[in-house]
């Protein structure tokens, strides 16, 4: 569990987590392998996320899923761009979260991932949060604890001898 201090100073700048779903793109699962190509190059993501209808997060997608489609033993077929749709090559079952200030799962999770999808009731996406957010946060933390708390080691208790 993290330290209620610890998770007070990381959420002080909490305004800035969550990037509204209006500010990123995305894309829907029904869009050909084109469009999303297109929408990737010309953003410059890493990974989109994929949508559904009223706006269901349904997954992610990124170029090499895109761009392994393309590829075969012998050469690139880009005609596979306009038969195959986003949702035949997306990433499903991927990490969500409901809370973006939920400190625990968050750090837990943007380990492993660069953005974490924000949703709501029925899996709607409202936006997302970057590892590069939180990071400024942690190095606020860093560079600012000592300035909130007064911080002293915990007392080592002396090896018993046996």
């Amino acid at each position: 569990m993290i330290d209620s201090a610890i998770s007070d100073m990381l959420l002080e700048n909490k305004e800035h987590f969550l990037i509204p779903a209006s500010s990123v793109a995305t894309v829907q699962e029904d869009n050909s392998l084109m469009h999303a190509f297109l929408v990737l190059n010309k953003v410059r993501y890493s990974k989109i996320p994929v949508l559904r209808g009223d706006d269901e997060l349904v997954g992610l997608l990124s170029m090499p899923m895109i761009t392994n489609e393309m590829l075969g033993m012998e050469d690139l077929d880009t005609d596979v761009l306009d038969k195959k749709c986003v949702g035949d090559v997306m990433e499903k079952n991927v990490p969500a979260i409901e809370n973006p200030y939920d400190v625990e799962e968050v750090m837990h999770l943007l380990v492993d991932n660069p953005f974490l999808p924000v949703v709501a009731d029925h899996n709607e996406f409202t936006g997302i949060v970057t590892r590069k957010e939180w990071m400024k946060s942690f190095n606020f933390l860093v560079h600012n604890i000592d300035k909130q708390y007064k911080l002293e080691p915990i007392k080592q208790s002396e090896p018993a001898n046996h």
